[in-house]
């Protein structure tokens, strides 16, 4: 096992849209910049790059930008694990470990799906909406194969367009929002012609608004998926059920450096800057808006961390477009109460400890919960759980413990030893 600590001026948790951004921003100041990332190459979850996938011209921008930058260093498959002492984290890669030293930190560490448990959910078959988007773009055969989508938000839209893409069958697309507010987020488009055409090119025949998954069924894998459209509860044959409800920031880093949080994201000021002096948080971490709210705030981000306020100042007229467009989209995917009722008390909520709804219902919070059961204590984290406690039972945020991510016991002995050493 290799120790491999690293020192750099700036530190950028991420390497999707926004960390990208924020790199190529800050490096125009000539400050030494190392991005950390715990996929294997950059471009985060929505330009993932894999053998079934033709990236944007944008993501290949950035990506031959970052590898003219002499300045940026880019650490992928690393894990963050903990923080050790002031302005020194710990991570781990599969070969390595070490500490890296910095003098200012932008999070950019985007966000996860909201995965809402049902009847069926872990039936072999079942996956997000998000998770299948990535298995296809790595290569995943659908060919011919018949799959449901169910959930919210246009990822459900994305995730169909690569199924089709890779010669899937869409059998259908079950959007939980009504039809008024998303004709009125249409109607609204206007305002940003490129998403406006988009839209046009995501349409699918399958495709029903106030619609939502009842229940998965089958015998050892999917084989049907119950769906509620309006008032008719209807059954539809498929091999593969993918369900999405949403996104969720990934905070974690944040919370655990005592950053305040503001809804579910990460609170900025106009640089976004963080409540903590010297931090600054970026994309979807700080609030879910798309990729060009992520790389519009990274650039900000970028320029304020480096000393160029000059420069990030002249993108916030930029910022509040794509704010717009962010505060339309979670006003029309706004996700309803009777979502609340899919999960029976037998239902599994937390599918790393086998902990079912009813285990877990009368806690008011992770520490009770951990207390009846095991919720949260398996190998995801409660980054799974954590998000679907927290709609279906009102529980509020929990700082999480380290380590972040599971590690090994020769990387988990660096915490106490980088705590100890002076910055």
């Amino acid at each position: 096992m290799l120790d491999r600590d690293f020192s750099c001026e700036l530190l950028i948790v991420g390497a999707g849209p926004a960390g990208m951004a924020a790199a190529c921003a800050a490096a125009k100041s000539g400050i030494n910049i190392i991005i950390l990332d715990d996929n294997p190459f950059p471009g985060g979850q929505i330009w993932r790059d894999g053998p079934a996938v033709s990236l944007p011209e944008g993501a290949r921008h950035y990506l031959r930008q970052l590898d003219q930058l002499p300045n940026v260093s880019l650490l992928c498959g690393a894990k963050l694990i903990a923080p050790v002492g002031d302005k020194r984290w710990l991570y781990e890669q599969e070969t390595a470990s070490g500490i890296i030293r910095y003098e200012r930190l932008i999070l950019c560490s985007g966000a996860r799906e909201l995965l809402l448990p049902f009847p069926g959910w872990t039936l072999a078959g079942v996956s997000g909406a998000g998770a299948l988007q990535a298995f296809i773009k790595s290569g995943l055969p659908v060919k011919d194969q018949r799959i449901a989508l169910a959930g919210s938000g246009p990822l459900l839209l994305a995730a169909a367009q690569a199924v089709k893409k890779a010669g899937g069958k869409v059998v259908l697309l079950a959007e939980q929002a009504p039809a008024l507010r998303l004709g009125r987020l249409f109607l609204g488009l206007w305002r940003w012609p490129d998403k406006l055409r988009q839209s046009f090119s995501l349409t699918d025949p399958h495709y029903r608004f106030n619609s939502h998954v009842l229940a998965a069924e089958g015998e050892g894998k999917v084989e049907r998926v119950i769906v509620r459209q309006g008032r008719r509860r209807i059954s539809v044959a498929c091999d593969r059920l993918a369900c999405g409800f949403g996104l969720l920031a990934n905070i974690e880093p944040a919370l655990v450096l005592g950053c305040a949080i503001e809804g579910q994201a990460i609170r900025v000021d106009e640089w976004q800057q963080t409540s903590r002096a010297g931090i600054y948080a970026a994309g979807e971490c700080a609030g879910v808006g798309g990729s060009e709210l992520a790389l519009v705030t990274g650039k900000i981000a970028g320029y304020a961390a480096s000393g160029n306020r000059e420069e990030a100042a002249r993108l916030w007229r930029e910022r509040r477009h794509w704010r717009r467009f962010a505060r339309g989209m979670e006003r029309a995917f706004r996700l309803d109460g009777k979502l609340k009722q899919l999960s029976r008390p037998d239902t599994l909520v937390c599918r790393c400890e086998d902990v079912a709804l009813q285990q877990i219902s009368g806690a008011a919070d992770w520490r009770q919960a951990k207390i009846y059961s095991r919720c949260g204590m398996g190998a995801c984290q409660g980054k799974v759980c954590g998000g679907a406690a927290r709609f279906l039972l009102g529980w509020p945020l929990a700082t999480p413990r380290v380590p972040l991510a599971p590690a090994r016991l020769s990387t988990l002995v660096k915490m106490g030893e980088g705590a100890d050493k002076n910055p």
